[in-house]
């Protein structure tokens, strides 16, 4: 009974913020970030441990994955643009999940953090099901790495819309790549919101993010 309550008080509370997010689009109203904060409200208020209320969470959790994999129907309907543009989506995304990875590793190992810790942010850049997998492979907190994820995806979103502007960037490309790339599944779900060619390129951006993600990590592992 437990279960079913907390999986519908956490639908009930998605369903909340995002007609609230529709009706006012402002960055700090998004699901993402008004979700967790009224969950972490009732899970107070009731006294409910995290343990508990996981028994529903984690199933919800575990629809992250086909989630990610739906993100394939756009690809398919767009398929001539992103061949079209296949080396400029190809270059940046190598580019920036590259600059990521070893970003990560720096600052981490500049405030002299442990590799557990260092492990933990390393795979902020993809999409949480990925990144979470990523993190227990190589010896990080699968947890903490969503964290990191979260705030990367949030941030991402508040700043991309901002370089937008600032550069007058006015190519689907460029949006694409730069939200589905700097904030993974927040940033292509704005990407969406801005048209159907944008959020084709973000998804495909963040796809290809996580496979280079991957590759990179070795790497990094060998010189560390």
């Amino acid at each position: 009974m437990t279960t079913v309550v907390w999986i519908a008080v956490t639908v009930v509370c998605f369903l909340v913020a995002q007609r609230l997010y529709v009706r006012f689009p402002k960055w700090y109203l998004s699901p993402i970030v008004v979700v967790p904060l009224a969950l972490i409200v009732c899970l107070t208020l009731t006294r409910t441990s995290v343990a508990v209320y996981d028994r529903g969470g984690s199933l919800l959790s575990d629809m992250l994955q086909p989630a990610t994999v739906a993100f394939a129907v756009p690809l398919y309907k767009h398929y001539a643009l992103l061949r079209k543009h296949a080396v400029a989506i190809l270059t940046g995304v190598v580019l920036g999940s590259s600059v990521a990875v070893l970003s990560s590793f720096s600052i981490m190992a500049l405030l002299h953090a442990s590799p557990q810790m260092i492990a933990s942010m390393v795979p902020r850049s993809i999409t949480t099901p990925i990144a979470m997998s990523v993190s227990q492979t190589i010896g990080g907190i699968p947890s903490v790495t969503a964290v990191f994820v979260i705030v990367t995806g949030i941030g991402g979103s508040v700043v991309a819309p901002l370089l937008i502007r600032a550069l007058h960037i006015r190519g689907s490309v460029a949006k694409g790549v730069l939200l589905g790339m700097g904030a993974h599944g927040a940033g292509t779900s704005l990407a969406y919101e801005w048209g159907s060619e944008e959020g084709a390129i973000a998804s495909i951006s963040m796809i290809v993010a996580a496979i280079v993600t991957l590759a990179v990590i070795p790497l990094w592992q060998a010189v560390a």
